[in-house]
């Protein structure tokens, strides 16, 4: 739930702040919070993602999904509202959507591969069940329909940032480009546009004599441009180099060297070179004096700017990663280039190579393309256009009256269709064909690996971006055909992290007793009696990891009717890391700050006290450990006690103690702030535990180190474990219990052949080698980025294997 906006968290104000955080929870829960709402606590408005209390115990589906991607992308714009199962608070500050589709994974893999997902444990703090669909989910995303979607309440600025609406939308330039305003980035070439335009590329066949630059892999918006400009003479072996120039960002001139040929010279071109034979004549200078010049002169981070400049990098045989062509971003029809000498008239308002001059000068050359360059980044694709479109491409649109305007036609509802016509870019990544749509960017990759390579050699993230990875399904299908086996292996491996046993217990003691001593720590959901010749035992499982780790810490070593009882876990195969797997729950992005606590009856807590760790009594941190009074047995008539009830149910008694959020927030409240509460209860019941959210972790830690305090409100604690959505995956598939050749179930018979095989080993190393592609993407995105994890899961004929959808806004720096 939403805090309150007071800040405090002092005891003496808990009064105070209760009361108002109450009123905001109810609020959310209603769906009526406002994401705009100042927040407790918090210094910045930066965007983030929360999930109903509800909606965390159910699966989301396809639609579900596209609903929040809508919102995500398009805001209140053309009405769209907030998700009906969650709330992306300050939608406005978002920059971008990032989804990735990992096929043929299951959350089954998730967490049976926990340990290695580093990245996706502790980066991404929302969770939720996914329900696999049959439809391809690329095309599900794109193709999603807007139907309800008000083109009449579309800003004007959108509108005006609208090819569609302006009639550009077919203009080369906003084709390429988009209409939004960006930075230098976008218009920096990738090595795959260098290849297909035959610029010099390291590598690449008929480059091998070049000189590379020292140059960074990448560059960055406010990195340093340089205009370059070149004149050639023709040779016996072709064109080369006799003259360089290169201005820096400020037009300042830093090289302007004639050089000598190599080969006899046949031609000096000066009608356009403006070289003489005159000039080269006392000229000493080779080609690799300007390389060896041009390699000191350069940062490393330089952009080279140029018209048609890979001509002037092969007269200079020059390789350098980051170029920009600005006769490639004033773009015309079918191919064809305006000249510089008419971009600097047109838009500069300046003469360059005009007929009273003999040749061209190289560095007005230079500095005409730098300026052109910079005034094409600082105005935006959209704005060129619009300025010079009559000048330069020789039409103009025109806009006529209502009454000799034909009827429009009605704008596309389709979500891919709004980003494009609203000039916000969108592109696909993944399997070829999968997606049958006219993006603005669709690339089809072989592997997963080629996939993250091209998005991140993009230099500007698209706004909403889809990226399919597939490499997994085939394998994973050729390791494991039965994979429902593999959901079921999962399903008892976090059965055992669920189970402890107890004993010995006093002779007599029932299924129904066990029960009620141990729904003190959480919700029981089976208890098997294990009835040996000489003792009682039973093996305990909860439906939450605490409920276990509770047990573990308040009911060993319990006094019970003048008989000590033992609380341990069992020793399969699949516990043998379980202190590493807690120890990562502990730490996972959705437990940092939440507290698991029980509230015990006035009648239980009354027989049991508080033992601090002295002459071997114990208090184990964060969870207090506590034990009974002796009682002596009453004697047994006929096997059975004597009195009405056994002892054991007048020691504990089945008196419930009701959670209420009110009185949590109460006593929670001096701790920090409480933002949530979650009573999970099942229908007609009251809860037997909750989930306490704090705004932050400082505020669990403060409650946990206060456990000897929450005690004596007779509350016990521990930090959280079980991550919110689980229960919702584990009840979309009931397992299929049966009985082995042995008379065994075959969960015990599964658990007893556990062994890890070489397909297990091989999906391990496949997990992380997915877990660190994911990491490397996540840091490539910009700040304020959606990003949106999927695994797909499965359908089959014994029905669905579920995913899980992984959802997280990255915050900045």
């Amino acid at each position: 739930m939403e805090s309150s906006s007071s800040t405090s968290c002092s005891r003496k104000k808990r009064k105070n702040i209760s009361p108002t955080a109450h009123e905001t929870a109810k609020r959310l829960k209603s769906g009526q919070e406002n994401d705009e709402a100042v927040e407790c606590g918090r210094t910045s408005c930066s965007p983030r993602i929360s999930v109903l209390p509800e909606s965390l115990q159910q699966a989301i589906t396809l639609n579900e999904l596209t609903e929040l991607l809508h919102y995500a992308a398009l805001g209140k714009t053309g009405g769209i509202k907030q998700p009906s199962w969650c709330r992306l608070h300050h939608q406005r500050k978002v920059k971008g959507v990032n989804v990735v589709l990992v096929e043929g994974l299951t959350q089954s893999h998730f967490y049976k591969h926990y340990l290695s997902l580093r990245h996706l444990r502790t980066n991404y703090t929302t969770r939720v069940t996914f329900t696999p669909s049959s439809n391809n989910l690329a095309s599900g995303i794109f193709r999603s329909e807007l139907p309800k979607f008000d083109w009449s309440s579309v800003s004007q600025t959108d509108k005006e940032k609208s090819a569609l609406h302006k009639g550009l939308k077919n203009h080369p330039v906003i084709i390429k480009f988009g209409t939004e305003r960006r930075g230098l980035t976008a218009y920096v070439f990738t090595q795959e546009e260098m290849i297909k335009k035959h610029y010099p590329v390291k590598g690449m066949p008929g480059f091998e004599e070049f000189i590379c630059t020292d140059s960074d892999d990448f560059v960055t918006d406010s990195s340093p441009l340089y205009g370059l400009d070149c004149e050639m003479c023709l040779t016996e072996k072709g064109y080369e180099l006799a003259r360089v120039s290169l201005v820096d960002s400020d037009g300042k001139c830093v090289l302007d060297d004639l050089v000598k040929p190599e080969n006899k010279i046949l031609n000096y071109l000066t009608k356009f070179s403006g070289i003489t034979a005159a000039m080269l004549r006392p000229i000493t200078t080779t080609l690799r004096d300007v390389q060896a010049k041009l390699r000191m002169l350069l940062p490393r981070d330089a952009v080279l700017v140029g018209h048609s400049i890979n001509n002037d990098l092969m007269a200079l045989k020059l390789i350098h990663q980051h170029v920009i062509d600005t006769s490639l971003l004033y773009r015309r029809e079918f191919g064809q280039r305006f000249k510089l000498k008419v971009l600097a008239e047109t838009v500069l308002k300046r003469q360059i190579q005009t007929e009273e001059k003999k040749g061209h000068n190289p560095i007005e050359d230079a500095l005409a393309a730098l300026e052109l360059a910079q005034y094409f980044i600082k105005t935006g694709p959209l704005q060129v256009v619009e300025l010079h479109l009559e000048e330069l491409w020789g039409y103009t649109i025109v806009e006529e009256s209502a009454d000799c305007t034909p009827a429009a036609p009605t704008p596309s509802n389709r979500f891919a269709d709004i980003l494009q016509t609203l000039g916000r870019s969108v592109a696909f990544l993944g399997k070829r064909s999968d997606v049958a749509l006219p993006l603005s960017n669709q690339q089809w990759h072989n592997s997963d690996k080629e996939v993250v390579a091209a998005f991140r050699r993009q230099t500007k993230c698209p706004f909403f971006s889809v990226l399919q990875f597939s490499s997994f399904s085939k394998q994973l299908q050729s390791f494991f055909p039965h994979q429902e086996q593999q959901y079921q292996r999962v399903r008892a491996k976090l059965r055992d992290m669920c189970v402890v046993f107890a004993g010995p217990l006093p002779a007599g003691f029932s299924e129904r007793d066990v029960r009620r001593l141990f729904r003190c720590c959480g919700s029981v959901q089976k208890i098997k009696m294990l009835n040996t010749a000489v003792r009682v035992h039973a093996e305990v499982e909860f439906e939450q990891l605490e409920g276990a780790l509770l047990a573990l810490k308040t009911l060993n070593g319990l006094n019970v009717q003048g008989q000590s009882i033992k609380v341990q876990r069992p020793v399969y195969e699949s516990t043998l890391d379980l202190d590493l797997t807690l120890d990562a729950l502990r730490g996972d992005a959705l437990n940092t700050s939440h507290l698991y606590a029980v509230k015990l009856n006035s009648s239980m807590a009354e027989n049991m006290h508080i033992s601090a760790k002295v002459n071997g009594h114990t208090k184990c941190s964060g969870v207090t450990h506590v034990q009974t009074a002796n009682k002596t047995p009453p004697a047994k008539i006929n096997g059975h006690y004597s009195e009405t009830e056994s002892t054991a149910a007048k020691q504990f008694p089945t008196t419930k103690s009701k959670l209420s959020e009110e009185k949590l927030r109460e006593t929670f409240g001096q701790f920090g702030t409480v933002e949530r509460i979650f009573l999970p209860a099942k229908p007609g019941k009251h809860a037997r535990h909750a989930r306490i959210k704090f705004d932050s972790s400082e505020g669990k830690h403060a409650a946990l180190s206060s456990s000897e305090d929450l005690w004596k409100e007779h509350y016990l604690i521990c930090p959280s474990l079980t991550p919110p959505h689980l229960p919702s995956w584990v009840a979309m598939t009931t397992p299929v219990t049966s009985v082995g050749a042995n008379g065994v179930a075959a969960e015990d018979e599964e658990r007893t052949h556990m062994h890890t095989s070489s397909q297990d080993q091989e999906t391990e190393l496949m997990m992380k080698k997915l877990d660190r592609r994911l990491g490397k993407l996540f840091r490539s995105l910009p700040e304020c980025t959606l990003s949106v994890v999927v695994l797909l899961g499965r359908t089959s004929a014994h029905g669905h294997l579920p995913g899980l959808c992984l959802m997280e806004v990255k915050q900045e720096s």
